[in-house]
């Protein structure tokens, strides 16, 4: 049966450049190739659960104008239920402005109007309880928080992309989350230990109520499981990488849909892993997110995870 899973934040359109190297000054640079997508980290995690077989509802924010209309048909076109995503009168929708280079590596300017987020709709049991999963962003941190607390109320794996943000905003979403899943920048201003074991560590002595991964790119993935206390590292699958943009997103939303599954975390981070690293080979943000069967077979290639002492 198709689980589904409540992705909640971040809905922009993005017009993503790529270049040869990122600028390091001032002066002019002349792209290789364009393209314009609607993504953001919950919507691109939305396209993951979606492409990897699963169900996925988008709670956001536009604006009631031309790039929310774009941004919201480009989503519904690929199967990202936006019926229930918020329309804001008087307020612009979200823009990114994006450099990748010939590394994979990006350089990423966003633009969030604070008032699309001024009125958040209503979380009720009723609203959150027909999902298997729900994963959260950083970007609607007042919606975030009462979807995290609803869910781990009904017994719903509670997912939170910890991405940079203010330190206040990563603390209160991270006591709310049954899972915190850091990019390394993010867990980085919260720690300030130079190995990612130690600092996988310690950030999970700090929420000691959630098991806490953090993603290290093709150093691969951190966690420590709750259950057991143990430090566990799963290896990246080795690709040749062309653009990392969404490979993180492509990482959290295989993850929540693995939990909404039933799969052990162990198989959930792996399937996350996979997913991200596939997702780099393809350039243009979420349109490279990785069907089921290239994940399933990628799996068998991947490198068994390592439980560190």
């Amino acid at each position: 049966m198709q689980k589904r899973v409540l992705c909640v934040g971040a809905a922009v359109l993005d017009t993503i450049f790529r270049v040869d190297k990122l600028p390091r000054g001032e002066g002019k640079i002349l792209p290789t190739q364009m393209l314009q997508v609607a993504e953001g980290m919950a919507s691109s995690a939305a396209f993951a659960v979606v492409r990897l077989g699963g169900a996925a509802t988008l709670w956001a924010a536009a604006g009631n104008d031309q790039t929310g209309s774009k941004i919201l048909s480009d989503l519904a076109r690929d199967g990202i239920d936006v019926s229930e995503v918020t329309i804001v009168d008087g307020a612009p929708s979200a823009l990114s402005t994006i450099l990748v280079d010939a590394a994979g590596d990006r350089l990423i300017v966003p633009f969030y109007d604070p008032r699309l987020h001024e009125n958040p709709p209503p979380v009720t049991e009723d609203s959150i309880r027909r999902f298997q999963a729900v994963m959260v962003d950083v970007r609607w941190p007042v919606v975030a928080f009462d979807v995290l607390t609803v869910a781990r109320r009904l017994g719903i794996p509670a997912i939170l992309d910890g991405d940079v943000a203010p330190a206040e905003t990563l603390s209160r979403l991270g006591d709310a989350a049954d899972y915190i899943i850091f990019s390394e920048p993010a867990a980085r201003s919260l720690c300030d230990q130079p190995k990612p074991g130690d600092l996988v560590r310690t950030l999970a002595a700090r929420f000691q109520h959630a098991l806490v991964c953090v993603t290290f790119g093709a150093q691969g993935a951190y966690w420590v499981d709750r259950r057991d206390g143990n430090l566990y590292h799963q290896p990246s699958l080795p690709v040749a990488s062309v653009d990392s943009l969404a490979a993180g997103d492509a990482f959290h939303g295989a993850f929540a849909l693995g939990l909404a599954e039933a799969l052990d975390v162990k198989d959930a981070v792996r399937l996350g892993s996979v997913a991200a690293a596939l997702k780099c080979m393809v350039f243009g943000g979420r349109i490279g997110m990785p069907s089921r069967p290239a994940s399933e077979e990628a799996l068998g290639r991947l490198p068994a995870y390592i439980l560190h002492s």
